[in-house]
């Protein structure tokens, strides 16, 4: 397998359930403005799309967005348990998480990552942000982790997460989810993972 990623993206995420599995993979970073990649690809030709992450697995087929990633690649060890069984009332809390992480969250801080954007309607965002973050941290509150325990959620929140700073938001607000991020970003998988991005060669 094959994942295309660019740091800091919402390819962190299969990135650490790659790493969480122990399966090999291989890296290859993808330049958003050129849609080149470092292994000399067209990444139009491999997604469309031209959004990480994107799997290219080993019979070429190529699999695209996070969340549908992320559980393919639990699926392949299930021993792992990093999701719950197919068919399960467990699959679907996971699945209701990963879209809520997906369209109240991810797509919550579009907003903030276009410098287009007046200052005003950021704030508006934000604000209807933070009150998606109240849902996580009544959540993670009561557990550690989004399922009670780890999961492909907790990786895909994480890296949402990871990107509060940029904005100037302090997730001290929010103590529980706060901890969470130190919780995470303290596992070896997610250590791995940015040391493994750090050694393919960023481009000019």
């Amino acid at each position: 397998m094959k994942l295309y990623f660019v740091t800091g993206a919402c390819s962190l995420s299969p990135h650490i359930v790659l790493q969480e599995l122990g399966v090999p993979y291989e890296l290859a970073r993808v330049d958003f403005k050129t849609k080149r990649t470092s292994d000399g690809q067209d990444f139009l030709a491999v997604n469309p799309k031209g959004a990480v992450a994107a799997l290219q697995l080993d019979d070429g087929e190529v699999v695209t967005e996070g969340p549908a990633i992320i559980q393919y690649l639990a699926d392949l060890k299930p021993e792992a348990k990093l999701a719950p069984a197919n068919g399960t009332l467990a699959r679907v809390r996971l699945q209701e998480w990963l879209n809520f992480i997906s369209s109240e969250l991810h797509a919550g801080v579009g907003p903030l990552f276009n410098p287009a954007v007046p200052e005003a309607a950021k704030e508006i965002a934000k604000a209807k942000l933070f009150k998606k973050l109240d849902v996580v941290e009544k959540t993670l509150a009561k557990q550690d982790y989004l399922l009670g325990e780890f999961s492909v959620a907790d990786a895909f929140l994480f890296t949402i997460l990871s990107w509060m700073p940029h904005f100037s938001i302090d997730l001290a607000g929010w103590p529980s989810t706060a901890a969470f991020v130190e919780r995470i970003g303290a596992r070896p998988s997610v250590a791995a993972a940015r040391a493994a991005e750090d050694k393919i060669p960023k481009f000019e």
